[in-house]
Parts: C-alpha cells; sequence; structure tokens
C-alpha cells in the first residue's frame, strides 16, 4: 500500500500538492472559530452524584449553587456610597440578564440575615460578593461568562471589581489558552526550522518537514472544530493537539527525508530513493503513527470531554500527520530530486574558514558506534546502573496527591484567581468552595432539615449551614433559614468551609459529611465532592485503558519485529522512561520546585488528567523512537548470519545510523512542547514540560544505554518468537522488502567482545 502510495504521489506531484494546499486553507479557515466552540476544562460527566447534585438544583432551585462570582474592592469599606452604587449597578445588569438567575450579594442581603451577610463580606470589611449563576450548556456558560468579563472588570469611582467563580475560571482559560497557542507557535515554528536547517544543512531539505508541520498545524484546527459540531471538545485540546501534530509531522518528516538523502548518498536515482524511503522509513512512521493513535485512542474508555476530546482529535491528527508524510513528500521529493540537498549553509561556512568537504563517515566511525560499543562490553553495569537512577528519579510519584485544578492554574494576573485568592485569605468562608445538600423527594417537616443542619454544622472546619429552617453555627440556630430551600420536589442545603476542597483536610471533612445521617438519601455537590467524584470516576477505569495500551503496544511491535521478546523489552523500557518523567513533575509540579523560575503556583496537589493524557502520549512518542531504532536493527539482523555477534553488531550499526536522527527529532520535539510551556496556564505547562522531559530522555538514557544494553544480554534471543507466531507473521505479509545491497552481514567487528 506504501508503494501504490508513493507512486500515485509520484506520478502526478503538482495535483497532490496543490491539492494539500487548498485543503489546509479550507481546513485553516474552517477550524479558526474552533475555540469559540470549545467547553472550558471537560472534567465533568453527567454520571457523577455531585454533577446530578447541581443539576437538580438548577431545576428546582435556580440559583441555588451560583458558579458566578463578583468582588468589589473598596479602601473606604463595602458601605460606602460609591461601592453601593457600584454594586446596585451590577446588580441590577445581572437581575435584567435572561441568561442569568439567583443573583445575590452581600448588600442585598437582609439585615435579619447576618451570617449570610458576614459570609459575602471579607474579615476587613473592603470587599463584598455578588453570586450568580450564569444558565445554558457549557459552551453558553463560559461564553457569557467572558462577556461579562470584558464587561465587568475594571475599576470605577475608586472601586474595583473582579469577577470569578468556576464560570469566570473557564472564562479566563480559554482566552488565555488562544493567546498562548499564538505565541508557541510563533517560537515554535522558526526554532523548528533553524534547527533543521542545522540538522539537514539544505534549506530546501529544512523546509520539507517545516512545511509537512504547517499542513498539520492546520488539518488540526480543522478536525477540531468538525469534531466541536458533535461532542464537548476540551479547550485544553487546541494547545495540546495542535503541538502534537507539528511534531510529529516533523519528526516523521525527519525520518522520511533524512532516510531519502542516505538512499542518494548510496548511489540511488531518485525514484528508487523515495521508494525505498517510503518502503523503509515510511513503514516505520506508519507503524509509529499507529502505536501513537491507538494509544490516544484508549483514552476513551473515559466518559470526560476532556478525554474523550484528546482520543478522538488525537487519532485524527495523527492520521493527519503520517498522511501527510508518506503522501506529500514522495511528491515534493520527485519535484526536487537531488537539489533536495541545495542552499547548503555549511558550504560558504566551510568556504570562510577554509576547509574542504568533509569525507563522508562510516557508521562505524561514529560517535554513536562508540557509545553503544562502550555500552555493549559492559551491558550488565550499565543496565542496572541506568535502572536504578531511573527508579531513583521516579520515587517522588510514590507520594502523588491528585485533584481537579482550580483558579490557581492561571496566572494572579486573572481576575478569577484575584478572587479566588481573596476568598482563601480574607473572607470567614469560601463560598466557591462551599458544598451542596440536595434531598431529592424530601416533603417532611422542616424540623427535620433543622436537626440535619445542627449535625452538619458541628463537623470541625464548618462555619455555617444555611437550610429553609434556619442557619446553623457550631448546632445552634443563629438565623432564620431561606423558605426558598424546600420546594414540592425535595430540598437543599449549603455547607461552607474553610479549607480547601482539594486537600487532605478538605477531602476528611467530606467524609465527616457524608457520614451524618440525612432525612432521606442525600446527594452531595461543590467544590471537595465534584472532586472525589471525578477522581473516583478516572482511577476505576485507569486498569482497562492501561491494559489497552499494553495489548495494543505488544500486538504492533509483534506485527513490526515478529519477534515477542522486543514488544515486552520495549514495554518495560517504556515504564522505566515515563516513571522517571512523573516523578520529576511531582518534584516540580505537586512540591513546587522552581515554580518561581517557571512561573506557577504550586497547590499541594497535582491534576491527574493531566498524567493520564502525558502517558498516553508520551508512551506513543517512546514507541516513536523504539520503531524506528527496532527498524534499523532488524534491517542489519536480517542481512546477516544470525549469530550472537551479528546481533550485537546490528544493534550497534542500527543506532550509529539512526542515533543522529531521532536525537534531531527528539530535540525538534522537545521545542514544539516547550514552546507549549510558555502557557500562563499550569496544566499546559505541566504537559510540555513533562513530555518534552519524557521524550529527551527516551532519545538519549534509553536509546542510547539501556536498550542497547539489554539487546547485548538478550543476545539472539531478541527475535525469539514461538512457531506458531513466527508461523503467523511471516503469513500476515507485513516483512519490509530487503534493501538491494546491505553491508551488515560483512562489515567487521570493531571493539566488540561476545
Amino acid at each position: 500500500m506504501l508503494t501504490s502510495l508513493a507512486r500515485f504521489a509520484m506520478a502526478r506531484p503538482r495535483a497532490v500538492l496543490v491539492t494539500a494546499l487548498l485543503l489546509m486553507i479550507v481546513c485553516g479557515g474552517f477550524g479558526a472559530t474552533a475555540k469559540s466552540h470549545m467547553v472550558g476544562g471537560g472534567y465533568l460527566t453527567g454520571e457523577l452524584e455531585s454533577v446530578q447534585a447541581n443539576d437538580f438544583i438548577t431545576e428546582n432551585f435556580p440559583g441555588g449553587n451560583p458558579n458566578f462570582l463578583v468582588m468589589l474592592t473598596a479602601e473606604d469599606g463595602v458601605n460606602s456610597p460609591q461601592a453601593r452604587a457600584e454594586a446596585q449597578r451590577i446588580t441590577d445588569q445581572l437581575t435584567h440578564d435572561s441568561g442569568i438567575t439567583g443573583v445575590q450579594s452581600y448588600w442585598t442581603t437582609s439585615a435579619d440575615r447576618g451570617d449570610l451577610s458576614s459570609a459575602l463580606r471579607s474579615k476587613d470589611s473592603k470587599r463584598g460578593l455578588i453570586l450568580a449563576t450564569v444558565t445554558g450548556t457549557d459552551t453558553e456558560v463560559q461564553t457569557r461568562a467572558n462577556t461579562l468579563s470584558d464587561e465587568l472588570n475594571g475599576d470605577r469611582d475608586g472601586v474595583q471589581v473582579r469577577v470569578g467563580g468556576m464560570a469566570g475560571t473557564f472564562a479566563n482559560i480559554n482566552h488565555q489558552v488562544e493567546k498562548d497557542l499564538i505565541l508557541a507557535e510563533a517560537i515554535a515554528v522558526p526554532v523548528s526550522g533553524i534547527l533543521l536547517a542545522l540538522v539537514f544543512g539544505s534549506l530546501i531539505a529544512a523546509a520539507l518537514p517545516l512545511g509537512v508541520g504547517l499542513f498539520a498545524i492546520a488539518a488540526t484546527l480543522g478536525i477540531l472544530r468538525l469534531l466541536t459540531t458533535v461532542m464537548d471538545v476540551s479547550i485544553f485540546a487546541l494547545n495540546m493537539t495542535s503541538a502534537l501534530g507539528l511534531a510529529l509531522a516533523i519528526d516523521y518528516s525527519l525520518f522520511i527525508v533524512s532516510r531519502y538523502r542516505e538512499e542518494l548518498n548510496e548511489g540511488r536515482d531518485t525514484r528508487a530513493a523515495i521508494l525505498r524511503s517510503v518502503q523503509t522509513a515510511g513503514r516505520t512512521v506508519v507503524f509509529s503513527g499507529l502505536t501513537v493513535a491507538l494509544a490516544l485512542a484508549a483514552l476513551a474508555v473515559f466518559p470526560q470531554p476532556f478525554f474523550k476530546s484528546f482520543a478522538y482529535a488525537g487519532v485524527a491528527v495523527v492520521a493527519a500527520a503520517v498522511g501527510a508524510s508518506v503522501l506529500l513528500l514522495p511528491a515534493a521529493l520527485i519535484l526536487l530530486g537531488d537539489r533536495v540537498n541545495a542552499w547548503d549553509l555549511r558550504k560558504p561556512l566551510r568556504r570562510l574558514l577554509g576547509r574542504g568537504e568533509p569525507t563522508p563517515k562510516r557508521a562505524e566511525d561514529s560517535a554513536w558506534y562508540r557509545l553503544v560499543t562502550a555500552v555493549m562490553n559492559r551491558p550488565g553495569p550499565v543496565a542496572l546502573i541506568t535502572t536504578l537512577v531511573l527508579l531513583l528519579l521516579g520515587s517522588p510519584f510514590l507520594t502523588a496527591h491528585f485533584g481537579t485544578p482550580d483558579d490557581r492554574v492561571i496566572g494572579t494576573f486573572a481576575s478569577a484567581r484575584q478572587v479566588g485568592d481573596a476568598l482563601r485569605s480574607d473572607f470567614n468562608a469560601d463560598m466557591a468552595s462551599s458544598s451542596v445538600i440536595v434531598l431529592p423527594g424530601f416533603t417532611g417537616p422542616t424540623k427535620e432539615i433543622g436537626a440535619y443542619a445542627t449535625e452538619l454544622s458541628k463537623v470541625p472546619g464548618v462555619p455555617a449551614v444555611l437550610s429553609s429552617d434556619g442557619v446553623y453555627v457550631n448546632g445552634a440556630k443563629m438565623a432564620p433559614g431561606v423558605p426558598q430551600m424546600s420546594g414540592p420536589n425535595g430540598a437543599y442545603l449549603s455547607v461552607g468551609t474553610k479549607l480547601t476542597p482539594y486537600s487532605q483536610e478538605g477531602k476528611d471533612q467530606l467524609s465527616a459529611l457524608r457520614a451524618v445521617p440525612a432525612p432521606v438519601a442525600a446527594k452531595f455537590g461543590g467544590a471537595a465532592a465534584l472532586n472525589e467524584d471525578t477522581m473516583d470516576s478516572v482511577i476505576k477505569r485507569l486498569p482497562l485503558a492501561g491494559a489497552l495500551i499494553a495489548i495494543i503496544t505488544l500486538i504492533l511491535l509483534f506485527l513490526f519485529t515478529g519477534s515477542v521478546v522486543l514488544p515486552i523489552k520495549a514495554l518495560i523500557l517504556n515504564m522505566l522512561s515515563l516513571t522517571a518523567t512523573f516523578g520529576a513533575m511531582i518534584w516540580i509540579f505537586e512540591q513546587g520546585h522552581l515554580s518561581g523560575l517557571l512561573g506557577f503556583t504550586p497547590t499541594g496537589s497535582i491534576d491527574l488528567f493531566m498524567p493520564i493524557l502525558m502517558f498516553c502520549l508520551a508512551f506513543g512518542m517512546s514507541m516513536d523512537y523504539e520503531v524506528f531504532l527496532l527498524s534499523r536493527i532488524r534491517e542489519e539482523w536480517l542481512a546477516s548470519d544470525r549469530t550472537p555477534e551479528a546481533n550485537t553488531r546490528s544493534v550497534a550499526l542500527g543506532v550509529a545510523r539512526t542515533g543522529r536522527i531521532f536525537t534531531a527529532a527528539a530535540g525538534l520535539m522537545a521545542v514544539v512542547l516547550l514552546a507549549v510551556a510558555t502557557s500562563q496556564v499550569a496544566p499546559m505547562k505541566l504537559f510540555g514540560i513533562g513530555l518534552a522531559l519524557a521524550v529527551i530522555s527516551d532519545a538519549t538514557i534509553i536509546r542510547g544505554l539501556l536498550a542497547p544494553a539489554l539487546m547485548r544480554m538478550m543476545s539472539t534471543g531478541n527475535w525469539w518468537a514461538p512457531k506458531p507466531l513466527a508461523a503467523l507473521h511471516k503469513r500476515i505479509g507485513l516483512e519490509e522488502a530487503p534493501a538491494e545491497n546491505s553491508s551488515a552481514a560483512n562489515i567487521p567487528e570493531h571493539a566488540l567482545t561476545k
């Protein structure tokens, strides 16, 4: 199939490239509005009890669980004329907005509701809150919240106005993510171009992967926009899938163009060199793309839109990167021919320095060959020491704490972050973190609710409980209740908190609240309950996702190599590499090391969604280099006499011939990922830095040290498979066409021991 695709592209190269250009323009134009159709976060799903509790309040008690907060700050105090006038203006605006319900504020709270009034006023009486609920779908809520943020944020007559709450937070994040994407691509594309020029020397050769990468970016935007028409797509997918598409397109193009130039140097004509490159490097690209795509597809087992966004968009983006690489590059290369080496920047530099043309090096004269030879001369100690170092780096992961993100994921420049910081430090209760308890179907006397509220108010860390029977503090009724908190379909209570909902103390408090007997079966909502329910929903599906990824990887690598040993080895090496990466991420982002340098706020926990996503992506990317390396080692092995010495020589030559390419590919991918890490949103920093570390460590420590050491220790056992499986592999017909001239069998062994 790959040969047919290459011949098709070479037969009509201009038509292929013009079609690709038109498709790029269409996808870019169609996808330009993708951001406005995405949802903030995408962490929630209707199966969660906490979401059901919120839905019950929305349907029966509109405005009972506010998601939109406005904080007013006045140096003269919240009771100053200026503060009251501004509060009245904002309250009137929100009240007359058809998409907003349940507007209440410190200034409109009646005098006999002193406890509620004090909860809406800061300790120093300089700040007051207005609460409301923005209604509609996730997309409608974030769009309206973003508009209100633009309208309300500012300073007027000495009164500072800042918008926050869950709706305000995601409005801030969405706006920042869009800005960050522009910056990331402005960094990644030119820097990648410079690095490609250094790798290839030729500007023409460097432009090819970059052109395919730009096609991948446009295709990604179009794919994301198309998906928003049929499902919720997380805003985080915008940056992450764009980075993935660009990075993979550059990597895959680098593999194919490098192999093409190698084939030209070995004397093949243009057409033969393209066919051979697609049959070898193109085959590697397809298998690598399959591994990445199927690893991402495993995310579909999770119900959250965040994961499903990456499952569907990720597969489509990888397919676009693979398709562009194996179809567009043959078309471009047949037109360029040997001019792919034109505009070689090294020639004028050598003339300037008075140096002649360099003599081509044999593979066994390279630094990679010498390194791998040294490693394989002492495989046991190298494997042991490297493994221990990776496990040591991964040890912080043993103490990891996970949670869902809040306003602290964005910098202090954001209004929602400023509101959140003030609620945590300046108010008696964090209104954004309050728990709500719904009692569906309750129609009993209000005194039963009062008795329940009394016991709830005795739980440590609860400043007050608001119910239809009264406001309760430390087991005592302090003020009349709110009759509107009970109705024909049930009732609800609001439980204040002084604790961070994602901390261990917050989790313990939620458990204590759940332990209080309720008049009827209760459902818990609010930040702490959402966090707990979300964690449980994700964790119970982790074994299935992990098993799918492992099985898929084992099957694909068996089909690629014909061995059952190499896939297991690859699986173990990937786990070691990812263990070290995740340990570093916990050390940095949870424990807060380097937080000042990197510009984020550590919260004592890490977003569980990111490590899972990173695992799937990093696993697939690691397989990218594994497949690329094994393809060359296998070429050498198949052309050898298949002795233990031939195995050792094949490993050394395979690494020597690919080491420069896959380290360059890793460097280019790291540039793209680190560009994402320039984001002002903490999960994006975690994503970019974590994956960059994973890619670099895999391409250096794993491929340069641990993989050669283990392959030397396993000797010819690397290529073993039971006879039935070996026969199956031969029958399936996934064998690569052998090279016409391979010197692997005739290359002398240099400095190798048995």
